[in-house]
């Protein structure tokens, strides 16, 4: 009896503590918001009052991506898909947002020594023939190594981040707690804003589960195998454990190879890049949704390498075959059909939605879009004033439809950079063929 009446008492505790936990990370957040910024500020002032305009800016947006590093691993997040919106965001700061790509710091060595131990105890030595030290890359969830196996091959060994689950557990619980906030303003009221959150802070933690993350990327090695010049590495199953993911090497990686690439090359990039996304979505409906340029390299044969398959979803069956139909009658300026599967998709709308008025103003933005050149077609542009046409009318999107157009919307950036006259649109006809009709 005794023992039942404590059982409240305790989980009262229990959730006194998570929320004071809270309230001290949202206290550290803003802290440090005002501690990293401040300084960065006065000085990008001073130095623009001199008419040092482009020093100033570039020292502000050097303490952005310092911020954001120092915030810890969701906000890294946030920052290598802002990285990409080169179309949106100075170029100069995109460059700053891009370092966070794989320039986070490293694992010191005592941490990778915990970490490799964490993940294989006495088994290390038998795994692996040799382990560099040093990481070759460093993310906001993991560090990558360089090794070889007992066989002399080499391997690419991605080890989990100590602690890293507590971090940005608590960090997402901020998120939501913001997020409930947010949906009681008048301007949110009605809309799926925390199951739109939800599922995205579900969509990063997935990204922990390295297991997953493995049967992830075998799935798209052979999912895009039939894509020409895409290249997913092989996953070593027998050597990989819940903490540590060994891939085959790709040796030559670097975020900067397609820009000394001839032009010929560059569009040939875009084209494979934007081919692979788009088989992801209209055939296969296994989707990467984070494709910023520190999981997306370019070699100097011509290949395109996806890595980092933490970030993948399964879109359901209807909604990849919805997907792909809107994009094909979006393809051939068929704007009320493209309205009306916006509506078929959603899930549900206001008591006081506008469906017809939603329909005429959306195939207004359809045929308009359909008829820009492609250089000046942004689906960055389109898609909110998507979402904006379906808030004024009480259309509500599905959660779920964020992962597609999210994929999109990080891909779109560096796609432009390789080829600013690419045709998203024309690209898509094929794929969506084999999509819809399976030819």
């Amino acid at each position: 009896m005794l023992k039942r009446m404590e059982k409240p008492g305790l989980r009262w505790f229990g959730s006194v503590g998570v929320s004071l936990a809270l309230l001290a990370r949202a206290v550290q957040v803003v802290a440090t918001i005002v501690v990293v910024l401040t300084p960065g500020l006065c000085a990008g002032v001073a130095r623009m009052a001199v008419g040092n305009r482009t020093a100033g800016s570039r020292h502000l947006y050097r303490r952005i991506r310092v911020l954001l590093t120092r915030l810890g691993p969701t906000f890294v997040k946030a920052g290598q898909v802002l990285g990409t919106r080169r179309d949106v965001l100075p170029a100069v700061l995109c460059d700053e947002l891009c370092l966070l790509a794989d320039s986070v710091a490293p694992l010191d060595a005592v941490s990778t020594r915990s970490g490799l131990h964490q993940a294989y105890g006495t088994d290390l030595e038998g795994v692996f023939g040799h382990i560099d030290s040093r990481p070759i890359a460093s993310g906001s969830v993991a560090c990558v190594y360089k090794g070889t196996l007992p066989s002399g091959g080499e391997v690419a060994i991605k080890l989990r981040r100590p602690d890293i689950e507590h971090v940005m557990r608590r960090d997402l619980a901020l998120i939501r707690r913001g997020a409930a906030v947010v949906a009681r303003l008048p301007a949110f009221r009605g809309m799926p804003v925390t199951d739109v959150v939800a599922a995205m802070c579900g969509a990063v933690l997935n990204q922990l589960d390295f297991a997953r993350e493995a049967a992830s990327l075998r799935r798209l090695r052979d999912n895009l195998s039939t894509v020409p010049r895409i290249w997913v590495p092989r996953v070593h199953a027998e050597a990989s454990r819940p903490r540590c993911i060994v891939m085959e090497f790709i040796p030559d990686l670097d975020i900067g190879s397609a820009a000394k690439c001839p032009p010929a090359m560059r569009r040939q990039f875009a084209v494979s890049a934007l081919t692979a996304i788009y088989h992801m979505l209209f055939v296969d409906g296994f989707v990467h949704c984070d494709l910023h340029p520190g999981n997306l390299y370019f070699t100097r044969v011509g290949e395109v390498v996806v890595l980092d398959a933490g970030f993948s979803v399964q879109l359901s069956e209807r909604l990849r075959r919805l997907f792909a139909e809107f994009f094909l009658n979006m393809a051939v300026g068929r704007g009320r059909r493209c309205a009306e599967i916006v509506i078929e998709s959603s899930v549900g709308a206001h008591e006081s939605a506008d469906r017809e008025g939603f329909i005429t103003l959306m195939a207004e933005l359809v045929e308009r879009s359909h008829g820009l050149p492609a250089k000046d077609f942004s689906l960055l542009a389109f898609a909110g004033e998507m979402f904006d046409l379906q808030r004024k009318h009480g259309i509500h999107a599905a959660p779920e439809l964020i992962f597609p157009l999210l994929s999109l919307l990080v891909i779109e950036g560096t796609i432009r950079d390789l080829d600013p006259g690419i045709d998203f649109q024309e690209v898509a006809r094929p794929v969506l063929n084999r999509g819809l009709f399976g030819s």
